[in-house]
């Protein structure tokens, strides 16, 4: 039987809070993307699906957009341009070093800077103004569904699955 240990909050702000749990999410997609096999990084479950390499390139572009919420704000007249995405080798290099930038942005904060507004998404077909940290919070549960999505790429293209929040089949706990 696993042992219980207790996790004694180490950070007490919003700012920090948010940095150890997006640094505790970062790590944990670090992991899975690792675990992909990379001769199968264009696997596609279904023709309308996007490839594994696909999927993993969303978490770049989330690093991004949050980078703009960050400093430039989103401009919704011109619409962004992603690039394809490179190889798998290639989207896991940028995805470790623009979480080093994000963290030291996010770190550069001012606690009253967490809650100014920055237009985004309200609703279907709506703009409006967001707190910032609305915002982050919003971009990193999305990285997380998007682990998920690829979790599941991952076990199609015979990987193996580290635990993630527990243990999984390929990781068990013993």
């Amino acid at each position: 039987m696993p042992t219980v240990d207790t996790v004694t909050p180490t950070r007490t702000n919003a700012r920090d809070q948010f940095l150890e749990v997006y640094d505790q999410e970062y790590n944990r997609t670090l992991r899975v993307l690792r675990a992909y096999p990379v001769a199968k990084e264009d696997l596609k479950p279904h023709p309308k699906s996007k490839s594994a390499r696909e999927v993993a390139w969303n978490f770049v572009i989330e690093q991004g957009a949050i980078e703009k919420a960050l400093t430039t704000g989103f401009d919704f007249e011109n619409p962004m341009n992603f690039p394809p995405a490179p190889p798998l080798g290639e989207i896991i290099r940028i995805f470790e070093e623009t979480h080093k930038k994000i963290t030291g942005l996010v770190g550069g904060l001012r606690e009253e800077e967490l809650y100014r507004p920055v237009r985004f998404f309200v609703g279907p077909g709506k703009i409006g103004d967001l707190p910032l940290m609305q915002i982050l919070w919003t971009f990193l549960h999305d990285q997380i569904h998007h682990r998920g999505q690829f979790s599941v790429y991952l076990r199609m293209a015979d990987g193996k699955v580290p635990s993630i929040y527990g243990p999984s089949l390929d990781e068990p706990w013993r």
